[in-house]
Protein backbone atom coordinates (compact mmCIF):
# COMPACT_ATOMS: atom_id res chain seq x y z
CA UNK A 1 0.00 0.00 0.00
CA UNK A 2 3.04 2.55 1.14
CA UNK A 3 5.04 1.39 -2.36
CA UNK A 4 1.11 1.92 -4.51
CA UNK A 5 0.86 5.60 -2.59
CA UNK A 6 4.49 6.37 -3.27
CA UNK A 7 4.29 5.36 -6.97
CA UNK A 8 1.07 7.76 -7.08
CA UNK A 9 3.04 10.81 -5.64
CA UNK A 10 5.81 9.94 -8.62
CA UNK A 11 3.39 9.76 -11.62
CA UNK A 12 1.49 12.84 -10.13
CA UNK A 13 4.72 14.65 -9.90
CA UNK A 14 6.03 13.38 -13.76
CA UNK A 15 2.26 14.39 -14.87
CA UNK A 16 2.55 18.45 -13.73
CA UNK A 17 6.21 18.49 -15.05
CA UNK A 18 5.04 17.37 -18.27
CA UNK A 19 2.30 20.22 -17.96
CA UNK A 20 4.21 22.61 -16.96
CA UNK A 21 6.24 21.69 -20.30
CA UNK A 22 3.77 21.39 -22.32
CA UNK A 23 2.63 25.13 -21.28
CA UNK A 24 6.04 26.08 -21.59
CA UNK A 25 6.46 24.95 -25.41
CA UNK A 26 2.69 26.79 -26.08
CA UNK A 27 3.75 30.02 -24.40
CA UNK A 28 6.90 29.89 -27.08
CA UNK A 29 4.62 28.51 -29.67
CA UNK A 30 1.89 31.35 -29.08
CA UNK A 31 4.88 34.07 -29.25
CA UNK A 32 3.94 37.03 -31.91
CA UNK A 33 5.20 36.16 -35.49
CA UNK A 34 7.53 38.84 -35.70
CA UNK A 35 10.21 39.11 -38.63
CA UNK A 36 13.78 37.49 -37.75
CA UNK A 37 16.75 40.17 -37.61
CA UNK A 38 18.79 38.29 -40.74
CA UNK A 39 15.63 38.03 -42.57
CA UNK A 40 15.16 41.40 -42.73
CA UNK A 41 18.63 42.38 -43.23
CA UNK A 42 18.35 39.75 -46.57
CA UNK A 43 15.23 41.31 -47.65
CA UNK A 44 16.85 44.95 -47.92
CA UNK A 45 20.18 43.53 -49.54
CA UNK A 46 17.81 42.20 -52.25
CA UNK A 47 16.66 45.53 -52.70
CA UNK A 48 19.72 47.51 -52.14
CA UNK A 49 18.62 49.48 -49.28
CA UNK A 50 20.50 50.58 -46.16
CA UNK A 51 19.35 49.28 -42.82
CA UNK A 52 18.08 52.28 -40.72
CA UNK A 53 18.70 50.95 -37.23
CA UNK A 54 17.11 53.11 -33.98
CA UNK A 55 17.92 52.74 -30.55
CA UNK A 56 16.06 54.34 -27.43
CA UNK A 57 16.30 53.75 -23.85
CA UNK A 58 13.11 51.98 -22.34
CA UNK A 59 11.17 53.88 -19.40
CA UNK A 60 12.65 57.46 -20.22
CA UNK A 61 10.65 59.34 -20.40
CA UNK A 62 8.51 56.47 -18.97
CA UNK A 63 7.46 53.19 -20.50
CA UNK A 64 3.68 54.73 -21.96
CA UNK A 65 5.88 57.25 -23.98
CA UNK A 66 8.54 54.19 -24.69
CA UNK A 67 5.72 51.83 -26.20
CA UNK A 68 4.52 55.32 -28.30
CA UNK A 69 8.37 55.80 -29.60
CA UNK A 70 8.55 52.51 -30.52
CA UNK A 71 5.83 52.43 -32.82
CA UNK A 72 6.84 55.94 -34.14
CA UNK A 73 9.96 54.72 -35.02
CA UNK A 74 8.42 51.57 -36.87
CA UNK A 75 5.80 53.76 -39.07
CA UNK A 76 8.87 55.99 -39.98
CA UNK A 77 10.28 53.18 -41.45
CA UNK A 78 12.87 51.61 -38.98
CA UNK A 79 14.15 48.45 -40.22
CA UNK A 80 15.21 47.16 -36.95
CA UNK A 81 14.73 48.39 -33.88
CA UNK A 82 16.71 48.13 -30.77
CA UNK A 83 15.43 48.53 -27.01
CA UNK A 84 17.71 49.00 -24.35
CA UNK A 85 17.07 47.67 -20.72
CA UNK A 86 18.59 50.56 -18.20
CA UNK A 87 20.96 49.28 -16.05
CA UNK A 88 22.77 50.93 -13.22
CA UNK A 89 26.18 50.31 -14.57
CA UNK A 90 26.27 50.66 -18.12
CA UNK A 91 30.06 50.17 -18.98
CA UNK A 92 29.22 50.83 -22.87
CA UNK A 93 26.91 54.12 -22.73
CA UNK A 94 27.77 57.53 -23.01
CA UNK A 95 26.61 60.21 -20.64
CA UNK A 96 23.71 60.82 -22.81
CA UNK A 97 22.39 56.98 -22.56
CA UNK A 98 23.36 57.28 -19.03
CA UNK A 99 21.39 59.54 -17.76
CA UNK A 100 18.33 58.37 -19.47
CA UNK A 101 18.67 55.00 -17.67
CA UNK A 102 19.09 56.73 -14.56
CA UNK A 103 15.99 59.06 -15.15
CA UNK A 104 14.22 55.47 -15.89
CA UNK A 105 15.55 53.53 -12.90
CA UNK A 106 14.27 56.24 -10.38
CA UNK A 107 11.03 56.01 -12.13
CA UNK A 108 11.51 52.05 -11.03
CA UNK A 109 11.82 50.62 -14.70
CA UNK A 110 12.40 46.80 -14.28
CA UNK A 111 13.39 44.15 -16.65
CA UNK A 112 9.78 42.39 -16.15
CA UNK A 113 8.50 45.72 -16.43
CA UNK A 114 10.14 46.75 -19.46
CA UNK A 115 9.45 42.74 -21.01
CA UNK A 116 5.85 43.48 -19.89
CA UNK A 117 5.49 47.12 -22.18
CA UNK A 118 7.12 44.62 -25.49
CA UNK A 119 4.58 42.30 -25.12
CA UNK A 120 1.64 44.93 -25.28
CA UNK A 121 3.66 46.82 -28.40
CA UNK A 122 5.72 44.15 -30.60
CA UNK A 123 2.04 42.85 -32.39
CA UNK A 124 2.01 45.98 -33.58
CA UNK A 125 5.34 46.75 -35.24
CA UNK A 126 6.36 45.22 -38.82
CA UNK A 127 10.46 45.80 -37.68
CA UNK A 128 12.30 43.12 -35.50
CA UNK A 129 13.00 44.56 -31.56
CA UNK A 130 16.29 43.87 -30.62
CA UNK A 131 16.68 43.70 -26.59
CA UNK A 132 20.16 45.56 -25.88
CA UNK A 133 20.83 44.57 -21.74
CA UNK A 134 23.74 44.05 -20.01
CA UNK A 135 24.10 40.29 -18.87
CA UNK A 136 23.96 40.91 -14.75
CA UNK A 137 19.96 41.37 -14.99
CA UNK A 138 19.69 38.43 -17.46
CA UNK A 139 21.57 36.24 -15.01
CA UNK A 140 19.16 36.98 -12.21
CA UNK A 141 16.28 35.96 -14.24
CA UNK A 142 17.57 32.91 -15.85
CA UNK A 143 19.22 32.63 -18.77
CA UNK A 144 17.08 30.26 -20.82
CA UNK A 145 13.70 31.64 -18.67
CA UNK A 146 15.20 35.39 -19.79
CA UNK A 147 15.22 33.88 -23.63
CA UNK A 148 12.15 32.44 -23.51
CA UNK A 149 10.72 35.18 -21.67
CA UNK A 150 11.85 38.00 -24.22
CA UNK A 151 10.34 35.81 -27.14
CA UNK A 152 7.18 35.11 -25.65
CA UNK A 153 6.99 38.65 -25.65
CA UNK A 154 8.14 39.42 -29.37
CA UNK A 155 11.44 40.00 -29.17
CA UNK A 156 13.75 38.65 -32.47
CA UNK A 157 17.18 39.41 -31.19
CA UNK A 158 19.58 40.49 -28.27
CA UNK A 159 22.71 42.57 -27.83
CA UNK A 160 24.82 41.85 -24.61
CA UNK A 161 27.52 44.84 -24.74
CA UNK A 162 29.37 43.18 -22.06
CA UNK A 163 29.96 39.99 -22.54
CA UNK A 164 33.39 38.66 -24.83
CA UNK A 165 33.04 36.62 -27.24
CA UNK A 166 34.50 33.31 -25.33
CA UNK A 167 31.63 34.03 -23.03
CA UNK A 168 28.36 33.85 -25.16
CA UNK A 169 28.36 30.33 -26.29
CA UNK A 170 25.88 29.48 -23.25
CA UNK A 171 24.04 32.66 -24.33
CA UNK A 172 23.95 31.60 -27.62
CA UNK A 173 23.08 28.27 -27.09
CA UNK A 174 19.83 29.10 -24.75
CA UNK A 175 18.54 32.13 -27.48
CA UNK A 176 18.69 29.57 -30.71
CA UNK A 177 16.79 27.30 -28.28
CA UNK A 178 14.42 30.55 -27.67
CA UNK A 179 14.64 31.49 -31.42
CA UNK A 180 16.37 34.96 -30.89
CA UNK A 181 19.29 36.09 -32.67
CA UNK A 182 22.44 37.10 -30.63
CA UNK A 183 23.84 39.96 -32.07
CA UNK A 184 27.76 40.95 -31.12
CA UNK A 185 29.92 43.78 -31.69
CA UNK A 186 33.35 44.53 -32.70
CA UNK A 187 35.42 47.68 -32.35
CA UNK A 188 38.22 49.38 -33.94
CA UNK A 189 40.91 47.70 -31.71
CA UNK A 190 39.70 44.01 -32.64
CA UNK A 191 42.27 42.79 -34.61
CA UNK A 192 40.82 40.92 -38.17
CA UNK A 193 41.50 37.54 -36.92
CA UNK A 194 38.81 37.86 -33.73
CA UNK A 195 36.77 40.44 -36.41
CA UNK A 196 36.01 36.80 -38.17
CA UNK A 197 35.97 35.03 -35.29
CA UNK A 198 33.05 37.68 -34.21
CA UNK A 199 31.71 37.77 -37.13
CA UNK A 200 30.77 34.08 -37.47
CA UNK A 201 29.57 33.74 -34.34
CA UNK A 202 27.18 37.04 -34.75
CA UNK A 203 23.68 36.83 -35.67
CA UNK A 204 21.48 38.72 -37.31
CA UNK A 205 24.01 41.38 -38.40
CA UNK A 206 27.67 42.04 -37.57
CA UNK A 207 27.93 45.22 -35.14
CA UNK A 208 30.81 47.76 -35.94
CA UNK A 209 31.21 50.18 -33.30
CA UNK A 210 32.73 53.24 -34.81
CA UNK A 211 34.74 54.73 -32.07
CA UNK A 212 37.38 53.46 -29.22
CA UNK A 213 35.02 54.51 -26.15
CA UNK A 214 31.56 54.49 -25.51
CA UNK A 215 28.33 55.49 -26.81
CA UNK A 216 27.71 58.98 -27.82
CA UNK A 217 27.45 62.02 -30.43
CA UNK A 218 30.26 63.20 -32.27
CA UNK A 219 30.86 66.04 -34.47
CA UNK A 220 32.67 63.84 -37.17
CA UNK A 221 33.16 59.82 -37.69
CA UNK A 222 36.32 59.04 -38.01
CA UNK A 223 37.19 58.23 -41.47
CA UNK A 224 39.18 55.15 -40.19
CA UNK A 225 35.10 53.27 -40.42
CA UNK A 226 36.08 52.80 -43.78
CA UNK A 227 38.83 50.57 -43.25
CA UNK A 228 37.03 49.03 -40.48
CA UNK A 229 33.92 48.00 -42.83
CA UNK A 230 36.00 47.04 -45.52
CA UNK A 231 38.36 44.99 -42.78
CA UNK A 232 34.97 43.23 -41.86
CA UNK A 233 33.53 42.60 -45.34
CA UNK A 234 36.95 40.38 -46.05
CA UNK A 235 36.01 38.22 -43.36
CA UNK A 236 32.25 37.95 -43.20
CA UNK A 237 29.38 38.24 -45.98
CA UNK A 238 27.19 39.04 -43.02
CA UNK A 239 25.71 42.18 -43.06
CA UNK A 240 27.89 44.92 -40.92
CA UNK A 241 26.09 47.86 -39.00
CA UNK A 242 27.97 50.92 -38.05
CA UNK A 243 26.93 52.48 -35.25
CA UNK A 244 28.20 54.78 -31.83
CA UNK A 245 28.43 58.12 -32.51
CA UNK A 246 26.09 58.65 -35.16
CA UNK A 247 23.58 61.75 -34.52
CA UNK A 248 23.47 63.60 -38.16
CA UNK A 249 22.20 63.03 -41.39
CA UNK A 250 25.31 63.84 -43.50
CA UNK A 251 27.26 61.33 -40.63
CA UNK A 252 24.70 58.98 -41.88
CA UNK A 253 25.23 59.00 -45.77
CA UNK A 254 29.20 59.29 -44.80
CA UNK A 255 28.73 55.19 -43.34
CA UNK A 256 26.54 54.40 -46.55
CA UNK A 257 29.56 55.73 -48.59
CA UNK A 258 31.68 53.88 -47.08
CA UNK A 259 29.89 50.31 -47.48
CA UNK A 260 27.88 49.61 -44.14
CA UNK A 261 25.04 47.96 -44.71
CA UNK A 262 23.13 49.62 -41.83
CA UNK A 263 23.24 52.67 -39.46
CA UNK A 264 22.80 52.57 -35.94
CA UNK A 265 21.79 55.56 -34.10
CA UNK A 266 21.70 56.30 -30.22
CA UNK A 267 22.48 58.82 -28.29
CA UNK A 268 20.67 61.36 -30.31
CA UNK A 269 17.42 60.29 -30.43
CA UNK A 270 17.83 58.82 -26.69
CA UNK A 271 18.26 63.11 -26.01
CA UNK A 272 15.93 63.95 -28.06
CA UNK A 273 13.24 61.53 -26.51
CA UNK A 274 14.42 61.79 -22.88
CA UNK A 275 15.24 65.32 -22.31
CA UNK A 276 12.72 67.43 -23.79
CA UNK A 277 10.38 69.48 -21.65
CA UNK A 278 6.99 67.23 -22.27
CA UNK A 279 6.51 63.00 -22.93
CA UNK A 280 4.86 65.03 -26.48
CA UNK A 281 7.85 67.35 -27.23
CA UNK A 282 10.14 64.30 -27.15
CA UNK A 283 8.20 62.35 -29.09
CA UNK A 284 8.10 65.42 -31.74
CA UNK A 285 12.00 65.92 -31.63
CA UNK A 286 12.87 61.80 -31.92
CA UNK A 287 10.20 61.49 -34.94
CA UNK A 288 11.65 64.55 -36.85
CA UNK A 289 15.62 63.45 -36.53
CA UNK A 290 14.41 60.08 -37.15
CA UNK A 291 12.94 60.90 -40.27
CA UNK A 292 15.68 62.95 -41.22
CA UNK A 293 18.16 60.05 -40.41
CA UNK A 294 15.78 57.51 -42.73
CA UNK A 295 16.05 59.65 -45.70
CA UNK A 296 19.53 60.22 -46.04
CA UNK A 297 19.85 56.21 -45.19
Amino acid sequence: MMLQRSLGRTAQRASGSATRRSLSVRAVAAAPQTKSVSSTMRALKEKKKIAFIPFICAGDPDLLTTSVALRKLDEIGADVIELGVPYSDPLADGPVIQGAATRALEKHTTLDRVIDMVRRTAPHMKAPLVMFTYYNPIMRKGLDNFCNTIKEAGAAGLLVPDLPLEETVAVRKSCEAAGIELVLLTTPTTPQPRQEAIAKASQGFVYLVSVTGVTGMKETVSTRVEGLVSSLKEVTDKPVCVGFGVSRAEQAKQIVSWGADGVICGSALVKALGEARSPEEGLLAMERLAKELRAAI
